[in-house]
């Protein structure tokens, strides 16, 4: 599988309608990959769309699904419809989250089960599935955080919740080498969406931005090419979390 060409390749994307996602979407289309565009509601379904317009105006083919993936229902639903229309999936990226910035003392029990099923429960069962449907020497990619490697406070349901991942792909990984498959965590710095700034001050952005090189957010354009290589030739990396993030934070 060539970096510069994913001719005759299934992609899923969940989250793919928009920001991250889209971008990745349209970049691997571009590419010449078939890309199954997931999508969560109603608000994000005109995103949707016109990513799956992108990506057959690139000359492939793509098709959008509507799926709650906390519902194991749904996820299953997912890799079904790249089955159904595309004969199989051979790439599958979860770069769905959900942010929350709350203390300990505040947060309440809804919360802590929202972020938990959102973070960890949906991508846990989106690893299982493509592990049952991916083909083999197929590659799984999911988002993680690098407040995984940062001391902070306010992000305990937000980073817990992706922590899990990482033990997550590690017995995936394991799992799942009989065949050839990759399972990685890319986990990026404080990105430049709109999922980012409604959980912070002016002056705490600031800070965020000051810590890595340039003086700069993550921008989707920086990670896109990473998901790209390791869908791609970088299948010898496996098991791992990498921190793309200008030096935001390491271990």
């Amino acid at each position: 599988m060539s970096e510069q060409n994913l001719n005759g390749t299934v992609a899923i994307i969940a989250g793919g309608a928009k920001n991250l996602g889209g971008l990745l979407s349209t970049t691997l289309g571009e590419a010449g990959a078939k890309v199954v565009v997931h999508y969560h509601g109603d608000a994000s379904a005109a995103d949707a769309d016109k990513t799956v317009e992108a990506v057959r105006g690139s000359g492939s083919e793509a098709v959008a699904v509507q799926g709650d993936l906390t519902k194991v229902a749904d996820v299953r639903r997912l890799f079904d419809t790249a089955v159904d229309t595309f004969g199989g999936a051979d790439i599958a990226v979860n770069t769905t989250g959900m942010v929350l910035r709350k203390p300990i003392l505040e947060t309440t029990e809804e919360d802590y089960d929202r972020m938990f099923a959102v973070n960890a429960k949906a991508a846990y069962f989106f690893i299982q599935e493509a592990g049952r449907r991916l083909s083999d020497n197929g590659k799984i990619i999911s988002l993680g955080t690098s407040l995984l490697a940062a001391f902070t406070d306010g992000y305990s349901t937000y980073a817990g919740g992706k922590a899990p991942l990482e033990h997550f792909t590690r017995a995936a990984a394991k799992e799942f080498a009989d065949r050839g498959i990759s399972v990685n965590v890319i986990a990026p710095g404080p990105m430049d969406t709109p999922f980012f700034y409604p959980q912070e001050t002016p002056e705490r952005v600031e800070f965020h931005k000051s810590q890595a090189k340039g003086g700069r957010l993550t921008k989707i354009e920086d990670i896109v090419p990473i998901i790209r290589f390791l869908a791609t030739d970088g299948g010898w990396f496996t098991g791992q979390t990498m921190f793309p993030n200008g030096g935001y934070t390491t271990r």
